[in-house]
């Protein structure tokens, strides 16, 4: 995950391309009309709200609900704090498919902006409690009271790390810092949490909590077994690979091996499931797409190898080897980010060294 001065406005998905052949879509590629819901299953219906960006939109769920006050729908994800998705909510739920419903929970698959950029707002309003795993929760926390203005000198120490050039850095300063706070509305000073395991009852069903991380610290998705459905939130997507980058927070961790580890650990999971996912359309092929995720970033781990093998490289040098488009000043976090959380894999899989000279880190092969 990518903490930075433009976090709060970095898309989910990651440049790495993937192939979501043998996927079915069993809506087709058809989702809800703007300030609209379209039932998915009995008690299950989807909301899609704009999201700006290459994404342009995300998928959020209500699920029939009810609590000691009486029925409601538990919300799953929110959308980001702007106006126009304000503007959706409203139409929803005053006078639209939502009229006359009252929220008993909103659940957060993880910290990104776009999944709880409204959840205070929603929680507050419908006087609701907020469920998020603790890893998410902390790390959104930790986020929004980060109020500095200028951007610390360990961020600019990350890019110049990873290769980034003068202009380049003062475009970075130029941004400020603590953008996450301002594109989310403040949250609740509790929750509830959400552990792995944990069997979620709502509306008289069972939901169960899978965890994963890599793209987020502790990502919640929820399956409904007995109907074969799971809400996969940003954990798996169909046409794109989740964002998996590496940050200023953990400079030394691995998310991409702890992402591929989870890709392993949903395939436990039966393939014939219904997948419910943030962005994209509504699929089944589940272990055709895991597998898929996984063979493709491998590749990649493979070309970047032999490219690091050829000569010394820098985090800024593996765009081409890694990414399918073009990297402007616009995407070179995020795709910082990634290419870091690749070179790191590397170092992990003892396939890679890092070498230090004057601030700027450069990869060669093992050995």
């Amino acid at each position: 995950m990518k903490i930075s001065a433009d976090a709060a406005l970095v898309p989910d998905a990651s440049f790495v391309p993937t192939s979501h052949r043998g996927l079915t879509y069993p809506f087709g590629h058809v989702g809800p009309e703007p300030q609209q819901t379209m039932q998915v299953a009995e008690g299950l219906h989807w909301v899609r709200l704009v999201v700006p960006g290459p994404l342009r939109h995300i998928n959020c769920w209500l699920i029939d609900d009810e609590d000691a006050t009486g029925p409601g729908a538990a919300l799953v994800d929110t959308g980001m704090n702007l106006a126009p998705t304000r503007d959706d909510w409203k139409a929803l739920f005053r006078g639209g498919a939502l009229d006359g419903v009252r929220l008993t929970r909103v659940i957060g698959t993880h910290m990104h902006p776009d999944h709880i950029g409204l959840a205070g707002w929603m929680c507050d309003h419908h006087g609701c409690p907020l469920e998020m795993t603790r890893g998410e929760w902390l790390t959104a926390r930790m986020l929004a009271a980060d109020a500095r203005d200028a951007v610390p000198h360990e961020m600019i120490s990350f890019w110049r790390g990873a290769g980034w050039d003068a202009e380049a850095i003062e475009r970075g300063k130029a941004r400020g810092w603590s953008g996450f706070r301002r594109i989310i509305t403040p949250l609740p000073l509790g929750y509830r949490r959400l552990v792995d395991g944990q069997v979620l009852m709502i509306g008289g069903r069972r939901w169960q909590i899978v965890t994963g991380n890599g793209h987020s610290p502790e990502h919640a998705c929820l399956l409904d077994a007995e109907r074969g459905i799971l809400i996969s939130g940003d954990q798996l997507l169909p046409r794109i690979s989740s964002n998996i980058s590496l940050g200023v927070t953990e400079p030394e961790g691995d998310p991409l091996g702890d992402w591929l580890d989870s890709l392993a650990k949903l395939k436990q999971l039966p393939a014939d499931l219904t997948v419910l996912p943030s962005h994209g359309d509504v699929f089944t092929g589940l272990h055709v797409r895991l597998d898929a995720l996984d063979r493709e970033h491998r590749d990649r781990l493979d070309e970047l190898e032999v490219f690091i093998g050829e000569a010394p490289r820098r985090s800024v040098d593996c765009f081409g080897r890694l990414f399918r488009r073009a990297i402007g000043p616009e995407l070179l976090g995020m795709a910082t980010g990634e290419s870091l959380a690749h070179l790191r894999r590397l170092e992990v899989e003892g396939r890679a060294v890092k070498d230090v000279v004057d601030g700027v880190w450069w990869y060669r092969k093992a050995g």
